[in-house]
């Protein structure tokens, strides 16, 4: 008698699908902390990034439904949860379709605006010098900047990358809240822009996060939120600073959307006078000097 081997089952095409789905959501979610979503890291944190448990409680979907995805089990998603899971894990444009791809729907919001930051942005954003230039998204974080813009009130390298948020900046920096000028109007102005904004983004985590820390940490935020005033995101207002290094800025700035809805944006801010035309110079020639300074290779030569 002879024994024939035991049949090796042949992976299907959706068995092949669902194990690359569920590797990319592992991969999404550990490359977020907790402290960008508002959660505590905790003394016992061993996973690098979020837990299974704190995804699904962002994306307020089942913690066995979402398990189930990362294990590659064959269960029905819908393109609204599907959405949920792609906005608690921060996914860009491209992420987010990818997702929907692999999850085997369609999604609901194709046009939704969350491009990242492309070589090209950044070889344009140093082009600009000495001129300050930004690339935010429309919840005001500073996606990148230019040598410049990083200066401008205060060294935005040294700060944690949750506080590169112009919002947070303008309500809670002591530096910031010092060199502008027309603060108040201005930040009147932001607060009232952020609520504009932040209706299409009601339930999302990030947005939910960053709006709890300017409540905790502002009283004047809180006092202009509870007025619930609105502004079109395309206001502009001239900017009149005061440079710690080179004195009176007087800006206009400029918003650039860098897809086809209003959302991410490129922000340069030019000389509305001579002398601040000047002093944009001399404070572009002091960053470079002070990178020379810094950098062993440039001072042996």
């Amino acid at each position: 008698m002879t024994l024939e081997p035991p049949a090796v089952a042949v992976p299907t095409a959706d068995d092949v699908r669902r194990e690359e789905l569920a590797a990319f959501l592992r991969s999404r979610r550990e490359r977020i902390t907790p402290e960008q979503v508002g959660l505590p890291r905790g003394p016992r944190r061993r996973t690098p990034g979020l837990r299974r448990e704190e995804v699904a409680q962002l994306a307020a979907v089942g913690v066995t439904w979402y398990t189930w995805l990362e294990q590659a089990r064959d269960i029905q998603v819908s393109a609204q949860v599907v959405d949920s899971v792609a906005r608690a894990l921060m996914l860009d444009r491209g992420e987010r379709s990818h997702l929907f791809a692999l999850a085997g729907v369609v999604d609901p919001l194709p046009g939704t605006d969350t491009a990242g930051v492309t070589p090209g942005m950044r070889r344009m954003l140093e082009r600009l010098d000495p001129l300050p230039a930004c690339i935010q998204n429309a919840r005001y974080d500073l996606l990148a900047y230019n040598r410049t813009y990083g200066q401008l009130m205060c060294d935005l390298d040294a700060l944690a990358p949750e506080h590169r948020n112009c919002m947070w900046l303008h309500f809670v920096s002591p530096e910031w809240r010092a060199g502008a000028l027309n603060g108040d109007e201005a930040r009147r102005a932001m607060a009232a822009k952020f609520r504009a904004a932040m209706a299409e983004h009601i339930a999302e985590p990030a947005w939910k996060c960053l709006l709890k820390r300017l409540l905790d940490a502002s009283a004047e935020f809180r006092q202009l939120w509870a007025e619930h005033e609105v502004a079109p995101i395309d206001q502009q207002r001239p900017a009149i600073l005061n440079q710690p290094r080179v004195g009176l800025l007087r800006l206009e700035h400029t918003s650039l959307w860098t897809g086809p809805n209003p959302g991410t944006r490129l922000i340069t801010y030019t000389p509305a006078d001579e002398a601040t035309e000047e002093a944009l110079h001399r404070l572009h020639a002091l960053v470079l000097a002070e990178e020379r300074a810094a950098s062993p290779g440039d001072s042996a030569e």
